[in-house]
């Protein structure tokens, strides 16, 4: 059910000369949630999250939030603010200065400018560093200095181009988290482009997977990965085979795989590697045809009944969870 401050797509189309880099698409996004558009690079993610912010112009199509097109408006009308992937920070200005820049130049005065900048820096937890500098912080201090100006404007969609890519794993990891809590908090839409599924799963209450300018497949990350409905979604988020039928393809999550006792399978294939992972191992084969299929085993299944690169193995598992492909 549509509310009144969803966004939403309707035939949204961009076109650089003859290149189509987003293909009329069509996508409601919820006024509270965090969704994450997710594909390859050159998919269209990136050229839609700046359509929507307006540093891209829309080719044909309306961009709608709370019920009007918004698609004409100069960024700074539109309800939505971007955090961008280099934080842009002014080195020149303090945080709270940094923070307090739109406000700034929309004319507020400074005692109050800087009143609501110290608001947002409470809110990401960088306070303390108010009248610090852009060069004396880490890289993670950063971000959340960019994320509380991004977020000064109130407004209704957050819009996020690949935030967390300059951090190391560590920070990157603990970082979800926070922009998770955020956006718990504030109770506002934050959409968030990026090519790492893991970082879509972990964050994301609806992906949005894109691949050639268009969008294969949208819904709770859960829905997506067990029923992925094209070849394109089950191989890019990774953990399924795609395996050719007589009547098509179909996939299966790899923890899905065993190796079958008795010899008599629905796949054969000789091993070419073995991977111990610590709570398991992957096994991956290649059978008739160069089909490659890979298996996760739990590490005690494993070693009671160990293999090895270069053995003949068949792998079963039950038919109920195949899942045919679309195509």
């Amino acid at each position: 059910m549509r509310q009144q401050s969803d966004l939403e797509l309707v035939s949204v189309t961009k076109r650089y000369g003859d290149f189509t880099a987003v293909d009329a698409i069509n996508h409601l996004f919820p006024s509270t949630g965090y969704t994450c558009l997710l594909g390859p690079s050159g998919c269209g993610k990136s050229s839609t999250l700046r359509m929507i912010a307006g540093h891209e112009t829309v080719t044909d199509g309306a961009i709608v939030l709370g019920g009007t097109d918004i698609s004409r408006l100069p960024p700074a009308k539109r309800g939505t603010a971007m955090m961008f992937q280099s934080y842009a920070l002014f080195p020149h200005l303090s945080v709270v200065d940094n923070v307090a820049f739109s406000l700034r130049m929309s004319g507020v005065a400074k005692e109050e400018r800087r009143r609501e900048a110290q608001k947002l820096l409470e809110l990401v937890e960088m306070e303390a560093m108010a009248n610090r500098f852009p060069d004396q912080l880490s890289g993670g201090q950063q971000q959340r200095v960019a994320l509380a100006r991004a977020l000064i404007t109130r407004p209704k969609v957050l819009l996020l181009d690949e935030p967390l890519s300059a951090l190391d794993p560590f920070l990157r990891i603990r970082m979800r988290a926070e922009l998770k809590r955020l956006q718990r908090e504030l109770g506002i839409a934050f959409i968030h482009v990026t090519h790492g599924q893991d970082e879509a799963m972990a964050l994301a209450d609806e992906i949005v997977v894109m691949n050639n300018s268009v969008i294969e497949q949208s819904g709770h990350p859960r829905d997506v990965f067990n029923a992925p409905r094209t070849e394109f979604v089950a191989r890019f988020l990774g953990g399924h085979n795609v395996i050719a039928t007589g009547n098509g393809k179909i996939a299966i999550r790899s923890d899905e795989i065993e190796l079958a006792s008795d010899g008599n399978g629905r796949f054969s294939g000789t091993i070419t590697g073995i991977e111990y992972q610590g709570t398991h191992v992957a096994i991956t084969a290649m059978g008739q045809g160069d089909t490659e299929i890979a298996a996760v085993l739990p590490e005690a299944d494993f070693f009671a009944a160990p293999v090895d690169v270069g053995q003949s193995v068949a792998f079963d598992w039950q038919e109920k969870r195949q899942h045919a492909l679309a195509g």
